[in-house]
């Protein structure tokens, strides 16, 4: 069951500007309490822009496209959240779970409502070592058919970045820079790889949504990569150094499978004394910004 709020129905009915917010990042991205209060301080982000937050989670077996406010802070301090990609609603659905979800599954939900533009951190990727583990996001071949504009900050730094642009390339997905022809790397403004297309404005966004619509075709995303400050980015120095520790201990524990990007993400949050978390919510806050005036120039 997906259960539209009546504030999202009402600006969906009315042609207003929503923007969709994944829970992940407040379920298990961050530390409490600071979980709720970015929770919090996103929606408030979004309706600044002069439009409406669509935070989309699973409570109970319902799936939900829009939280009030105790909803969101049962997502940031409840017990036994799951995390939720898209292949898991159907059973979270059918067991009663609670669940935070996902890119793959706010994309899928977000775009079931009629919501069109969508911000997060970063995406998921292509895992590195790929040859061996065959181990890569569902995020890609979602978002692969699924029409949503998704702003975010590149893929995790601690993915195979080339090799998950040539698999966005494979799927179909458009890759856009906004402001920049350098696709950003999620703590650092630039990956050290190109875009092909780069967009200016929220209004060059909105006209590739609706060029997208009326050349039909696969019902594939845009992503719109949107780099985090330069002055707010990780040292990129300190993250290279930190990351290739962080990889050398990974492979040393054996971590594998779902259990390699926390390790990873939680290493350079560790050892580069929080730098990292604070370039992470950096580009979740651009990215909610950027969101809220592409889905206003959407609504135009």
């Amino acid at each position: 069951m997906l259960i539209v709020s009546e504030e999202v129905r009402e600006a969906l009915a009315a042609g207003r500007p929503v923007v969709a917010l994944e829970s992940t990042i407040i379920a298990h991205g961050l530390p409490r309490p600071q979980n709720l209060q970015v929770a919090l301080e996103l929606e408030e982000s979004v309706r600044r822009e002069g439009a409406v937050p669509a935070t989309v989670a699973v409570l109970d077996g319902r799936a939900r496209v829009g939280l009030d406010k105790e909803q969101v802070e049962r997502i940031a301090s409840g017990d036994g959240i799951r995390k939720l990609g898209h292949r898991d609603l159907a059973p979270a659905l059918a067991t009663g779970a609670s669940g935070a979800t996902t890119v793959s599954a706010t994309a899928f939900l977000a775009a079931r409502a009629g919501v069109r533009v969508f911000a997060t951190g970063g995406l998921g990727g292509v895992h590195r070592e790929w040859t061996s583990t065959q181990d890569e996001s569902a995020d890609l071949a979602l978002l692969s058919r699924t029409r949503i504009a998704v702003v975010c900050a590149g893929v995790k730094s601690i993915l195979d970045v080339p090799a998950t642009l040539q698999r966005l390339e494979t799927l179909g997905v458009t890759v856009a820079g906004y402001g920049t022809d350098r696709f950003p790397g999620f703590y650092l403004t630039d990956s050290g790889h190109p875009v092909d297309w780069t967009l200016n404005s929220p209004e060059e966004v909105a006209a590739v949504l609706r060029a997208q619509d009326l050349l039909g075709g696969p019902h594939s995303a845009l992503i719109v990569a949107n780099p985090v400050a330069e002055e707010d980015q990780l040292d990129p120095r300190l993250h290279a150094r930190v990351l290739d520790e962080a990889l050398r201990e990974c492979a040393e524990r054996g971590v594998t499978g779902q259990a390699v990007t926390p390790f990873l993400l939680d290493f350079l949050v560790r050892h580069t004394d929080g730098a990292s978390l604070r370039a992470n919510l950096a580009a979740v806050r651009g990215n909610v910004r950027l969101a809220a005036r592409v889905a206003a120039a959407w609504s135009r």
